[in-house]
């Protein structure tokens, strides 16, 4: 199957913690309507006449030499939306776009003029990109010259495929234009495809462990913990892309979490039962193995819970179980973390707990449409015209695949994320708590290695390299990769445009401070994680023949049974 390389779209669309918590119970329609921080925008911009007064006259100027076909306003490189000859060609779409693009122009200069705190400049922008980005006349079914040419190309069908397509997508949620269709990737058999078995089922989890591929391996398994929303196969998206095979081609013995999806009736699944459930998957990778400890790789919100269960396996003397951690795009400092946690209040989080109370859940649909409307070019109005003005189904791509097969999260999780990123408790020793623990991720001494994407709009790199400095490993390696959110794990080698930045974290260092002396380096980051893996996987030894052991008998050929489940 040929898939297509939307990495635009790709690099954004993963979970951002506080903000999904928070913001997904409320409609985006809500989100839009104007509230204090735009009233805090008008007052600041009123503070400022003369330069009101001067971007309005530069507008209206401007306006004029558009209308007389003289301004010479182009769209910036890179935007696409703009790229049919249409928009150059035609004298009145070609004044409608340069309108717009000026227009636009001098509402970021007023944006970029107010005095706003970060919160409400967060706030302000969120609205402000989606009205900017709503209004582009690209995606008026009337102006788009590419709408036409479909139209005549198909005879008219491409407006009735449009139509149904919209039909289908406003029916249910996430009501966004869909970004792949929901056949074009089995799950299995073209996405999650490295061959493995599931060795143990739990009521919230199962235990895959993958066939080695090398005639030796290394002693201490590595245990991969995904995070909680979406499913584990992003770790495993396709053959030559996937994190999970490039390790078991680098000799590690891996097992990976692949986590229930929960309905209604496991409300009660908070952070305690998470972290039990991350004991439990230790255990049996040590137990299968034989190993005294495991070698953790935790993402996202994976990273969150892994952190804290390590954090009580310490302070109970059970340390010695993790002998290495690692963490991709993790934010264990949620201080300043982007736009998500801007819109985080305490009577925002409480209004959020109370609706997935009443569900039993948070609702992976409504995940969805937060993040689409985070990155809306990419993620919605791209997609608005491909589907119903040109009538075309999107291109299949398989990180939008698994990004559409959402998952719910339960309401004790969504209840305990929430409150926690709210007082941001992981800074302060002891104001979190694991398994009846006060945690302490200082105690937490264990070599460490963290991945952050310098193009992060998610889980901002800064906020996980304070993240990394949070932890008391004295052997601390923080890897900076050139790519997004997901783009950033799913790296692998072979692009010559990557690259990524390496060092010691320094807990006195600022992240800006620390990028200035950090180690560049060509390619992917993967072999350098394979290196620092197998200098802490022991001694090599025979791979084994057969997977599981007495009582974790082989269950379901990977990728397993849950992960099948809507």
């Amino acid at each position: 199957m040929t898939i297509a390389q939307n990495t635009n779209a790709a690099g954004e669309i993963a979970a951002p913690l506080d903000l999904l918590l928070t913001n997904s119970t409320k409609s985006f329609a809500s989100r839009m309507v104007p509230n204090a921080s735009w009233a805090r925008f008008g007052v600041s911009l009123a503070r400022q006449p003369i330069n009101v007064a001067e971007q309005s006259a530069g507008l209206a100027k401007e306006l004029g030499l558009i209308t007389l076909g003289r301004s010479d306003r182009e769209p910036a490189r890179g935007d696409k939306r703009f790229a049919d000859p249409a928009w150059s060609g035609n004298p009145l779409l070609r004044r409608i776009e340069q309108a717009y693009l000026a227009s636009s122009a001098t509402a970021e200069n007023l944006y970029a003029a107010a005095d706003l705190d970060w919160k409400d400049a967060e706030k302000v922008r969120f609205a402000l990109d989606n009205i900017i980005e709503g209004l582009a006349p690209t995606n008026n079914l009337v102006l788009n010259p590419q709408g036409w040419k479909a139209l005549i190309d198909t005879g008219g069908l491409s407006a009735l495929r449009g139509f149904r397509a919209f039909v289908r997508d406003m029916a249910s949620k996430p009501r966004v234009p869909a970004m792949v269709e929901p056949d074009a990737f089995q799950v299995g058999e073209t996405v999650a495809t490295t061959k493995g078995t599931v060795v143990l089922r739990t009521k919230m989890f199962e235990l895959i462990q993958y066939a080695p591929q090398t005639k030796q391996v290394h002693e201490i398994p590595l245990l991969m913990v995904p995070p909680v929303i979406n499913k584990y196969y992003i770790m495993d998206i396709a053959s030559g892309r996937s994190l999970i095979e490039n390790y078991v081609r680098g000799g590690q013995q891996v097992f990976t979490i692949s986590w229930r999806n929960p309905s209604a009736r496991h409300k009660d699944w908070g952070f305690d039962a998470y972290g039990k459930a991350i004991i439990e998957a230790i255990d049996a990778t040590r137990t299968i193995t034989g190993a005294e400890s495991t070698n953790l790789f935790a993402t996202c919100s994976g990273g969150i819970l892994a952190s804290m269960t390590a954090a009580h396996l310490a302070a109970t003397g059970q340390g010695d179980k993790i002998n290495s951690l690692s963490f991709g795009v993790t934010v264990l400092d949620q201080q300043q973390a982007g736009f998500a946690s801007a819109l985080t209040s305490e009577r925002a989080a409480k209004a959020a707990i109370r609706t997935s109370a009443n569900k039993g859940y948070l609702d992976g649909d409504a995940m969805a449409e937060m993040f689409a409307w985070l990155r809306p070019t990419d993620l919605v109005w791209r997609y608005w015209v491909n589907n119903y003005i040109q009538g075309r189904s999107p291109a299949a791509f398989d990180v939008l695949f698994w990004n559409a097969d959402t998952t719910r999260m339960t309401a004790a999780l969504h209840r305990d994320m929430v409150m926690m990123g709210v007082g941001n408790d992981l800074v302060t020793p002891g104001k979190a708590t694991m398994l009846g623990t006060p945690v302490d991720l200082g105690q937490v001494t264990c070599d460490a290695y963290v991945v952050g994407g310098i193009a992060d709009h998610i889980c901002p790199w800064q906020s996980t390299y304070r993240s990394a400095a949070l932890l008391g490993s004295k052997n601390n390696r923080y890897v900076l990769s050139t790519s997004g959110h997901i783009a950033s794990l799913v790296n692998p080698p072979g692009n010559p445009k990557a690259s990524f930045r390496a060092g010691q974290v320094d807990a006195d260092a600022t992240p800006e401070e620390w990028l200035e002396s950090a180690e560049k380096q060509r390619d992917s980051w993967w072999p350098d994680h394979l290196q620092w893996l197998a200098e802490r996987g022991g001694a090599e030894i025979d791979a084994p023949t057969a997977l599981g052991t007495a009582g974790f008998e082989p269950l379901a050929p990977a990728p397993g049974t849950y992960v099948l489940q809507g």
